[in-house]
């Protein structure tokens, strides 16, 4: 089986982690990983708006050569996955069990959370490229810069140690960095879990739909590929991102949205949470509700029309590109 994946190391170590579930599910199974360097990869200045957002920087190269029969999968972070949108001809055929969903800080040398905390953020720059964890940085340090920070994880980590500017997409620069928010699962697949100075909780920044769980593409009628698929899918994963990726239909957001959504499953229940934020944080729309564990969109769908029964069209609108 031929699986495309980007060139990142975290992407790559990804792909190596399914490869490993499918040869212990099917003894003597071929893979064989094919790396590409997506338009999100070779820009690494850029918004991701002009190139589509996640799903045309990171997702759609990749893709099209599924379609073309080039690959039999392909890898990609669920949460780069357009929710608001299906591409005809393809397929999730299985999702991994889901890694520690949370946000992160990560925190230049002589930079403590108390100093943030104590001065609201005033006179420090945060670093980050989503929208989502831009606007929850702002609500909880309200006087914080927030510069946009683009990168694979590993790179972000060592420009923020070596206190680089960053430059971009005018043509200016920001920065230096006093502290990156990042995904504490991409940290942990690329060796660096340990400059983990604060585990946000769901409470103070609620993880983005589908964040934290590996997906795995292919083409719809390729049925061998989805029955050899279906061995490593993980029905727990599945169930919570589709409740949480239903909300992203319902809402129809875009990549310029702060929207977040978070399932977690306890026996037969799902509770499902979601938020809708403005860029700057302080105007913030929540809905939680839980139900049966075996009907998630359903779930989603409820959460997602009570948001937009709470006002949320409106804030999605104000951040809609012009």
């Amino acid at each position: 089986m031929r699986i495309g994946t980007r060139k990142s190391t975290m992407a790559i170590a990804q792909t190596e982690d399914i490869a490993r579930r499918l040869r212990a599910a099917i003894p003597g199974v071929d893979v064989d990983i094919v790396r590409f360097e997506t338009t999100g990869d070779q820009d690494q200045i850029g918004k991701l708006l002009p190139h589509g957002g996640k799903g045309g920087a990171f997702v759609a190269q990749i893709r099209d050569a599924v379609l073309r029969g080039e690959l039999q999968a392909a890898m990609h972070s669920l949460k780069d996955m357009p929710g608001n949108e299906e591409t005809p001809g393809l397929v999730i055929g299985a999702m991994l069990p889901r890694d520690p969903p949370g946000d992160v800080l990560v925190l230049r040398e002589g930079v403590t959370l108390d100093d943030l905390k104590r001065t609201r953020g005033k006179g420090f720059k945060i670093g980050t490229n989503a929208v989502r964890r831009a606007a929850y940085a702002r609500r909880l340090f309200p006087e914080v810069e927030v510069i946009h920070y683009r990168g694979a994880a590993d790179t972000r980590v060592r420009k923020l140690d070596e206190k680089q500017m960053q430059r971009l997409p005018d043509g200016g620069e920001a920065g230096p960095a006093d502290a990156l928010i990042m995904a504490r699962s991409g940290l942990a697949r690329v060796g660096l879990a340990h400059r983990i100075a604060y585990e946000f909780t769901p409470r103070e920044m609620l993880p983005a739909a589908g964040q934290g769980i590996v997906a795995v593409e292919c083409a719809a009628q390729d049925w061998p590929t989805r029955m050899t698929l279906a061995k490593i899918d993980d029905g727990a994963a599945r169930a919570c991102a589709d409740a949480e990726r239903e909300v992203l239909w319902v809402l129809n957001g875009h990549c310029n949205s702060p929207i977040a959504a978070f399932a977690t499953i306890d026996g037969d229940t799902i509770l499902l949470t979601a938020s809708v934020l403005d860029h700057a944080g302080g105007a913030i729309i929540e809905a939680a509700r839980e139900g049966p564990a075996a009907h998630p969109r359903e779930l989603g769908r409820a959460v997602g029309l009570e948001l937009l029964d709470k006002g949320a069209a409106a804030i999605i609108e104000r951040t809609r590109p012009v």
